[in-house]
């Protein structure tokens, strides 16, 4: 429908498409909100390289089989730019929300430190594309309300501030702060920071957090990429070099000199990397369906939540609570963690950094489109990815941590049949290096909760189904000893 004062005839099939005018905004206003919402986001190009590309599976290969390095974190680059933009795309023009998708933080981090040590990292991107399938399944019958409905909201909120806490954990062990070994948790060297390489992940701790505090737009990109500058520098200056065993002082990962090219051709050899079923070949049925229930449901969840918060920012939820073309939106959502697993950039989901797009006046998919695109010329620079230190690129995975850990507020720990589930899924995500663990645990102990209070009738089937499965899961081991299964 045309706003009120603007004729039918002088809507163009564009602008009712994407309901330009009714929403009451303008092609400048989009355009603006489409490069406000990169920048704010661009980050993920430089942090999910260093996590995707860098990570050794079971037999000590890197992502799509490399054992360069640099190599691997050039290509994830590329691939993540380009299931970003395309899937950005397809949301500006199907869900028509100025809604960006790109490589989820968390979800990368539980396939890099989770899944990949067990496993290739081919059946690690397939249990990636496997979950994808799963909720499109569950979008596409309706399914998904019975999963939404099932887990307790104090719980939902656990996991994503668990999955903040295994995230913050990992920035502070890539950028060592912390370090692991005997005594099991150290702090820096010898319980002292030292070196410049330290120093200069906590120059960037500070300058993003007063960012941040002065409420910059790109506030994460800003501080990445200033930090590696002055990396650059005291690399050029004192010749820091990489970390080895003489060099303990040394830089974590990347070395930050400048390459000698900065403009290439994207690196595409990791698209159709991943072996869909292999993962229940390497970790057993069990194992691999629970990682699959695993990331489907921290992918479900948190696209639900960024969605709806989304659409309120921008004031298009209508009088019953419901946000236009949920359904096209949750389809591409979903589509973007196939695509995301097929192309071995880890699972792409919704981003709440669009909300800084939607504030600078975004209403619509168009905006949405803009990024995408802005994304697809990200491919050609991907070489600068390997000029980044981890130091430089950590401070943001903290704070990124403290973004997920705000949901904690909303979790009632005065109620110990949900706030004792939730202090277990909460601690064990980042002290057991396993998300999956964390979720177990709070089930279990969710469930258990409710049978001693004499309250099982009120737990629903989902929550039996999945609760036993996590039993299994943990049995496992004492099962095959018990049953002589090798």
């Amino acid at each position: 429908m045309a706003e009120a004062g603007v004729k039918t005839a002088d809507v163009t099939p564009i602008e009712r498409w994407f309901n330009l005018r009714s929403r009451g905004s303008t092609w400048p206003r989009e355009v603006r909100g489409g490069f406000v919402t990169f920048v704010t986001m661009a980050y993920i190009v430089v942090l999910n390289p260093l996590i995707i590309g860098t990570a050794p599976d079971k037999n000590g290969q890197l992502v799509g089989g490399l054992t360069d390095v640099a190599v691997a974190i050039t290509a994830v680059a590329a691939v993540t730019a380009l299931v970003a933009g395309v899937l950005t795309i397809a949301m500006g023009v199907f869900g028509r929300m100025p809604l960006a998708v790109a490589a989820g933080l968390g979800l990368n981090g539980v396939v890099a430190y989770s899944l990949a040590p067990q496993m290739t990292w081919a059946d690690a991107m397939g249990i990636v594309v496997l979950e994808g399938l799963l909720i499109l399944v569950l979008v596409l019958t309706g399914f998904r309300q019975a999963v939404f409905t099932a887990i307790p909201d104090g719980l939902k909120y656990a996991i994503g501030v668990g999955i903040g806490l295994f995230i913050t954990v990992i920035g502070l062990v890539d950028a060592g702060i912390v370090r692991t070994g005997a005594p099991l948790i150290t702090f820096g060297i010898n319980g002292e920071l030292s070196g410049w390489p330290i120093f200069i992940f906590v120059i960037g701790l500070l300058l993003t957090i007063a960012l941040l505090a002065r409420k910059v737009k790109g506030a994460l990109l800003i501080g990445i990429i200033v930090t590696t500058v002055i990396a650059i520098i005291v690399e050029s200056v004192f010749a820091v070099g990489g970390r080895t065993q003489e060099n303990v002082a040394g830089w974590q990962l990347n070395v930050p000199v400048i390459p000698s090219t900065i403009f290439a051709a994207p690196d595409f050899q990791l698209l159709g990397k991943f072996s869909l079923f292999g993962a229940f070949t390497a970790i057993g049925a069990i194992a691999a369906g629970l990682a699959v229930f695993s990331l489907m449901l921290t992918d479900f969840f948190d696209t639900l939540g960024t969605t709806f918060a989304i659409a309120n920012e921008a004031d298009l939820v209508d009088k019953n609570g419901k946000v236009p073309h949920l359904e096209s939106i949750l389809v591409v959502d979903s589509l973007a963690a196939v695509a995301g697993g097929a192309a071995s950039a880890s699972s792409n989901t919704s981003y709440i950094e669009s909300a800084t797009g939607v504030a600078d006046g975004a209403r619509t998919g168009i905006a949405a489109i803009v990024t995408g695109l802005l994304f697809l010329v990200a491919m050609f620079i991907a070489p600068l990815v390997t000029v980044v230190p981890f130091e430089a690129a950590t401070p943001a995975l903290v704070l990124v941590g403290f973004f997920m850990m705000l949901q904690i507020r909303k979790i009632d720990f005065s109620d110990y049949a949900i706030g004792i589930p939730a202090f277990l899924t909460i601690a064990l995500m980042p002290f057991t290096y396993s998300i999956t663990n964390g979720i177990g645990a709070g089930f279990i102990s969710w469930t258990v909760i409710k049978i001693v209070q004499g309250k099982a009738k009120e737990i629903p089937w989902v929550m039996w189904v999945v609760t036993l499965a996590f039993v299994l899961y943990f049995l496992v081991n004492p099962l095959e000893a018990l049953f002589g299964i090798s």
